[in-house]
């Protein structure tokens, strides 16, 4: 099954956390929180202005963000775990270029 999202909505995966501390410890399923972090799996073609204009979101599949920990909607499509949000739930895209290097 494909699914395409309406209007200013986006599908997100959420991109798991660490099992272990940085000391080895492992953290139980149970004292973990939800990672707060997720891919653009989808996006929608965006919301409409006051003019009726199309106005495209700034986030495409593909991209990494951050999000609020209590945003979007969970839902199960073909067995994956995803969340829906609006694209104002998002913060915003996480760069995973590398750093920039100092001029020597």
């Amino acid at each position: 099954m494909k699914f395409r999202p309406l209007h200013d909505r986006v599908v997100v995966r959420r991109i798991t956390a660490e099992e272990k501390t940085s000391g080895g410890i492992i953290i139980p399923d149970t004292a973990k929180e939800k990672p707060m972090e997720g891919e653009v799996v989808a996006a929608g073609p965006g919301a409409r202005n006051e003019q009726g204009q199309l106005v495209a979101l700034d986030v495409k599949a593909g991209d990494r963000v951050l999000f609020g920990k209590w945003s979007g909607t969970e839902v199960k499509i073909d067995g994956e775990e995803l969340l829906i949000m609006k694209e104002s739930d998002i913060m915003g895209i996480i760069d995973t270029g590398h750093a920039h290097k100092k001029a020597a």
